[in-house]
């Protein structure tokens, strides 16, 4: 790698298939208090909260009182339930593992999500990847979540810390499935490819470039785009083809 520099994944829609099973463990979670959320709902609005947002979002939209211990104790019976599920499903993307490891011999790599640290861990530690991450921030990590740049802005700066590096952060990819994520990465100053496990290429606006997942993507590609200095906020090469 010439350009390259590190690398920064979000994690549920990017390196696990689990937001089918968050939006499940909401429905159920949010059922029992008599509240409904439609997996159009879902994948429009609250993909991008991480679990408080989420509660704190959907209360104020539908105009419903939510204090803290009553948010605390729903977003644990939600955690009880997704913890269930992962725990009888093979969660992660084709292509993920081996893009993953090929990223970590090559420079350092960063986690940065709305998904909370020991659901992170319990994955990649049964894939067998959980060590090749410099750094993971996760919930509750920063004050805000995305899309503010904040996660995203800690995982940089973790990142440049921990490897030693004078890292750039024009030369540093984050890769994200949606525009909440996306927005956040750009509001870090790192560059950004879409991946569309969860929405079209027509909705990750911003990206630099989109493919249509981890297993389409090569270190090359992203050093390409490190190396090119029209780095604007305007997407490019939305439906590319990685090379």
């Amino acid at each position: 790698m010439t350009a390259l520099q590190s690398i920064v994944f979000d994690f549920d829609g990017v390196i696990a298939d689990s937001e089918p099973l968050h939006l499940r463990a909401f429905q159920q979670t949010l059922a029992e208090e008599g509240l409904d959320l439609s997996a159009a709902d879902y994948y429009s609005h609250y993909l991008g909260y991480d679990d408080v947002g989420l509660v704190r979002a959907l209360a104020a939209d539908r105009g419903i009182a939510m204090n803290e211990p009553r948010t605390a104790a729903l977003v644990a019976r939600k955690g009880t339930r997704l913890q269930e599920m992962l725990g009888g499903d093979h969660v992660l993307f084709p292509g993920a593992v081996s893009f993953i490891r090929s990223a970590a011999a090559e420079v350092p790599i960063a986690i940065a999500s709305g998904a909370l640290r020991r659901e992170i861990a319990q994955i990649t530690e049964a894939a067998g990847i959980w060590n090749l991450f410099t750094t993971v921030v996760a919930a509750g990590d920063t004050p805000q979540s995305k899309p503010s740049p904040a996660p995203y802005h800690l995982a940089f700066e973790r990142l440049r810390e921990r490897s030693g590096r004078d890292l750039d952060p024009d030369r540093c990819v984050a890769i994200e499935d949606s525009r909440w994520g996306i927005a956040s990465a750009r509001g870090a100053g790192l560059r950004c490819v879409g991946v569309t496990n969860s929405y079209a290429a027509s909705e990750l606006e911003g990206a630099d470039l989109v493919v249509g997942g981890l297993g389409e993507l090569t270190l090359l590609t992203l050093d390409r785009l490190c190396a090119n200095d029209a780095h604007t906020t305007e997407p490019r090469g939305h439906g590319a083809q990685a090379t």
